[in-house]
C-alpha cells in the first residue's frame, strides 16, 4: 500500500480548492511556508515510507502500521484541514517501559500512527534547516553520520594524547527537556508560526500512562520521530558553549565525552559544564554516573580505549553472553533451525556494531563457547538414548563409543565438550547448519581474510 492510495490529494494539488495553498516541497519552501512542504505529498509519502519500515507499536488509538492506510483514506483530509488551520490536536504518547541491559526502565512514549508520519515530515524539512550548522563534533541520528564516527574520533583524540576524559551523564535527558527553551530555539531558524505551533502542541500532547493521560510540560518523549532532531537542536547549544571554550569532545545524542590532559582540567570542565547545563540549559547532570577518569576507565557507546586500542566494554561483552545464553537455552522449545536463525541474526547485528573493536583475545573463545551451548543444545534435543546413538553413528562415530555415550547420565553441558560429540557436530558440520562465526564476522569488520 503506497501513500498516494492512503492519502487523498492535498487540498490545490489535483484540483485547487478556495482558500488553500499549493502543498510545496521542502526544497521551494521559504521559511514562512513550512508547515505547506510539511505536508507536500511527495515529503508525506517518504515520511509514510520511512514509519513503515520501522513498524513500531501502536499509539494509544490502537491503530496499527498495517491498518493505517484504511485510517488515513477515511480521516486524513480533515486532518490536514486541522492542521492547516492550526487546530489540530495530536493524541497523548502511550507511555512503555523499556528495561535497561544494565538495570532500571527507559521510557518511551509512543505516538500514533499517524503522528509518528507527521511528525517524521516535520524531521524531513527541519533538518536540512538546522542539520547544516551543527557541530563536526556531533554524530548522533544526522544523516550520513553514526556511532562509529564518533567512537573513531575519541580514538583519534585520545591517540593526540587527550586521554583524561570528562564522563558527563545527563538525568533522564529526554523527559527534563525546557519546552520554552527549545521554542525560542526553534524560533530562531523558523519563521512559520503554523509549524512552530504544531511543534509545540506534539510537546505538550501529553503521556497516556495506566489510563490517565497527565500533561507533558517538560520533556520530548523518546519514540517519536522529531524527538532526535529537537534534542539535537537543544544540545548544539553545549557544542557551542565547548567549542567556544576551545575543548575536544564528542557527542553522540545526549551522551557525551570531553577529553583534556590533566585531571586538573578535567575536574575544572567538569564543574564549569555542569554549570551551564543545569544553569543555562535546565538539565540535571547525574552526579553517580559522571565521572572523570583516564578514558581507559571510561566507556561511550560501550566501547573503551585501552592504551591506543579500541575495544568493547566487559559490559558488553556481558549482555552479549547473557543475549545468547537465552537463545542457546536447553529449554527454549523451537527447532534448531529456528534456533540458529535467531542467534545467527543477533550475532550477525552484535558484530556489525563491535567488529570494528581491536581486541581479538577473547574472538576464538566466544565461538568455542558458542559451539559447545549449540551441541548441548543438539544433545538434549536427541532426548532418548536410542536416538542419541542413531545420530552418534550416522555422523560418523564408532558403534562402542556411541553406545558408551548415548548412555550416559552425565550432565547435557558435559556431553556437549566430550571428543565423540564434537567429532560428530564438528565446527564443519554446525556451519553447514547455519551456525555463524563470531571470529570470521570480526575478522571481516576488521578487512582481514580467514
Amino acid at each position: 500500500m503506497t501513500i498516494s492510495n492512503a492519502l487523498p490529494n492535498p487540498p490545490g494539488e489535483d484540483a485547487p480548492a478556495a482558500g488553500t495553498h499549493r502543498a510545496l516541497k521542502p526544497d521551494e519552501a521559504t521559511n514562512q511556508d513550512l508547515l505547506q512542504a510539511v505536508l507536500g505529498r511527495d515529503n508525506l509519502a517518504r515520511a509514510w515510507k520511512r514509519v513503515k519500515s520501522n513498524k513500531g507499536a501502536p499509539g494509544i488509538d490502537g491503530v496499527t502500521v498495517e491498518d493505517w492506510p484504511d485510517q488515513a483514506r477515511a480521516h486524513w483530509p480533515a486532518q490536514r484541514e486541522q492542521i492547516e488551520a492550526g487546530r489540530y490536536r495530536p493524541q497523548a504518547v502511550r507511555r512503555v517501559e523499556i528495561p535497561k541491559t544494565g538495570g532500571g526502565l527507559r521510557l518511551l512514549g509512543i505516538p500514533t500512527v499517524t503522528d509518528r508520519v507527521v511528525q517524521q515530515a516535520i524531521a524531513q524539512v527541519l533538518t536540512p534547516i538546522f542539520d547544516p550548522t551543527f557541530s563536526d563534533s556531533s554524530f548522533g541520528f544526522r544523516p550520513g553520520r553514526n556511532a562509529h564516527q564518533a567512537i573513531r574520533q575519541v580514538q583519534a583524540y585520545v591517540n593526540d594524547g587527550w586521554r583524561i576524559a570528562v564522563d558527563i551523564d545527563l538525568a533522564k535527558f529526554f523527559d527534563t527537556v525546557n519546552h520554552d527553551l527549545l521554542m525560542n530555539l526553534l524560533k530562531r531558524s523558523i519563521a512559520d508560526k503554523r509549524l512552530l505551533a504544531l511543534i509545540g502542541r506534539y510537546l505538550r500532547a501529553g503521556v497516556l500512562v495506566g489510563e490517565h493521560i497527565e500533561p507533558s510540560e517538560v520533556g520530548t518523549p523518546q519514540g517519536g520521530p522529531l524527538s532526535p532532531l529537537l534534542a539535537n537542536i537543544l544540545l548544539d547549544q553545549l557544542d557551542r558553549e565547548l567549542e567556544r571554550r576551545g575543548h575536544r569532545f564528542v557527542r553522540y545524542a545526549d551522551d557525551m565525552i570531553i577529553l583534556v590532559k590533566s585531571p586538573r582540567a578535567a575536574k575544572r570542565v567538569m564543574q564549569g559544564i555542569t554549570r551551564y547545563l543545569e544553569g543555562t540549559l535546565k538539565l540535571t547532570v547525574n552526579p553517580a554516573k559522571s565521572k572523570v577518569a583516564p578514558m581507559s576507565d571510561c566507556s561511550f557507546l560501550s566501547f573503551t580505549i585501552k592504551g591506543k586500542k579500541l575495544r568493547w566494554t566487559d559490559k558488553a561483552l556481558a549482555d552479549f553472553k547473557h543475549r545468547v545464553k537465552e537463545l542457546t537455552s536447553r529449554s527454549w522449545g523451537v527447532s534448531m533451525e529456528s534456533r540458529l536463525q535467531k542467534l545467527g541474526q543477533y550475532v550477525r547485528g552484535w558484530t556489525a556494531y563491535f567488529g570494528i573493536s581491536e581486541y581479538y583475545q577473547p574472538v576464538p573463545g566466544l565461538d568455542d563457547w558458542i559451539r559447545r551451548r549449540i551441541r548441548m543444545c543438539y544433545w538434549k534435543q536427541w532426548r532418548w538414548p536410542r536416538t542419541k546413538i542413531r545420530n552418534l553413528l550416522d555422523l560418523g562415530v564408532s558403534r562402542e563409543t556411541a553406545i558408551q555415550h548415548g548412555t550416559s547420565s552425565k550432565s547435557y553441558w558435559h556431553m556437549a565438550r566430550t571428543p565423540a560429540v564434537q567429532q560428530a557436530l564438528s565446527n564443519a558440520w554446525l556451519k553447514v547448519q547455519g551456525l555463524v562465526s563470531v571470529k570470521d564476522l570480526w575478522c571481516k569488520a576488521q578487512g582481514y581474510t580467514t
